[in-house]
């Protein structure tokens, strides 16, 4: 008994320290992290309830396979049947191991569906921001509030402040409202790219010469990171998202601002900003 008690205590402790580390990091990937990042969208809440439910279901079948082979090895095994059966065709199961999965998929795909029409877009959103992306870096346009456009560009080891994340923190943020309906504009304008956002809920394609919509509603205040998820070339993995999710007001405040710090789109800037890829010149 003592055993059992001692495996349980660690499995306590390990707990516990698991718990601490989410707290710790929960708006950014995290060592040895196993599962989702935590919701911080209304979609990203749908996705997860939609992996929980795809969870018991392929447990559910995984169990039942596996107990069907342990009672198939046993039932039919040498010792028990000497003589084996020649029957090669069993209609009623061969029906059943086709109709049964179909049935399973065609259930599964309801919800899958509702979520994809969920995601797609928000016909009533409250504004609007487009992000580009360049080899290799981002840009970001806000063009309901002054169609003003800066680059978040990743920062260098020797550029990092302590508590910063290596290779996902950006010398500028995406600024957001939370418990507001916005619209995501993805494009490119080189190569294919790859809008990522795990606690959000959003990967959404870059497409040079297409425009890509969808859309987030920001539940919680807090800083976000994300990456380009499409390999796009060596400097692919060099290009993170930053998003800084604030109150409305706060959110007010930043606009005013922005509009006088950065230029507005299609505006020539001062100089030529080039992009500091580690790896990549």
């Amino acid at each position: 008994m003592a055993i059992f008690g001692r495996i349980g205590a660690f499995a306590g402790v390990f707990s516990l320290a698991a718990g601490l580390a989410g707290t710790a990091g929960a708006d950014q990937p995290r060592d040895w992290q196993m599962g989702l990042q935590p919701a911080a969208s209304t979609t990203m809440e749908r996705v997860v309830d939609f992996h929980n439910m795809l969870l018991v279901v392929i447990t559910l079948i995984s169990v039942f396979v596996v107990l069907l082979l342990l009672y198939v090895m046993y039932r039919f095994s040498e010792r028990r049947n000497p003589s084996p059966s020649k029957t090669t065709h069993n209609t009623v199961i061969e029906v059943l191991w086709t109709t049964i999965p179909v049935i399973v998929l065609v259930l599964i795909s309801i919800p899958s569906f509702k979520l994809l029409y969920y995601a797609d877009r928000a016909e009533d959103a409250e504004m609007t921001i487009k992000a580009i992306g360049h080899q290799w870096y981002w840009s970001y346009e806000y063009p309901d509030h002054g169609d003003f456009t800066f680059d978040g560009i990743m920062l260098t080891d020797d550029e990092r402040e302590e508590g910063q994340p290596r290779l996902l923190a950006t010398d500028t943020f995406v600024v957001l409202p939370v418990d507001t309906k916005i619209r995501l504009l993805v494009t490119a304008d080189d190569v294919l790219h790859s809008f990522a956002m795990p606690a959000f809920g959003i990967k959404l394609d870059a497409n040079p010469g297409k425009i890509n919509e969808t859309w987030m509603e920001i539940t919680r205040e807090g800083t976000y990171y994300g990456q380009c998820s499409e390999i796009c070339g060596a400097g692919h993995s060099y290009m993170p998202i930053a998003i800084k999710a604030v109150s409305k007001a706060a959110f007010a405040e930043w606009v005013g601002q922005a509009q006088e710090e950065y230029v507005r789109a299609g505006e020539p800037e001062d100089g030529i900003r080039v992009a500091r890829v580690q790896g990549a010149e």
